[in-house]
């Protein structure tokens, strides 16, 4: 259970990161950003295991599980915005 709740407020910490240095209006909640942020996390984690090699640890709060969930952040959320700019 505290894994999941580590995770979350993870998700929360990379997904606001990742609204910050995007530019733009974001009409995005909290609840949406720790979507995207997990979801960033997880396409990060991916992403680093295929260009570098390196996986993710077990340690959540390091700086590459930061820098690569905010990278994936960052790309599920434009892929967010142009989705729902078409809805």
């Amino acid at each position: 259970m505290i894994n999941i709740i580590a995770w979350i407020i993870f998700g929360l910490i990379a997904g606001a990161i990742a609204r910050f240095l995007k530019p733009g209006n974001d009409p995005a909640g909290w609840i949406t950003t720790i979507i995207i942020g997990i979801v960033g996390s997880v396409l990060g984690g991916f992403l680093g295991r295929i260009f570098f090699g390196a996986d993710v640890t077990n340690n959540v709060f390091s700086f590459y599980s930061l820098a690569m969930s905010v990278v994936g952040a960052i790309i599920v959320l434009y892929a967010y915005n142009a989705l729902s700019r078409k809805a």
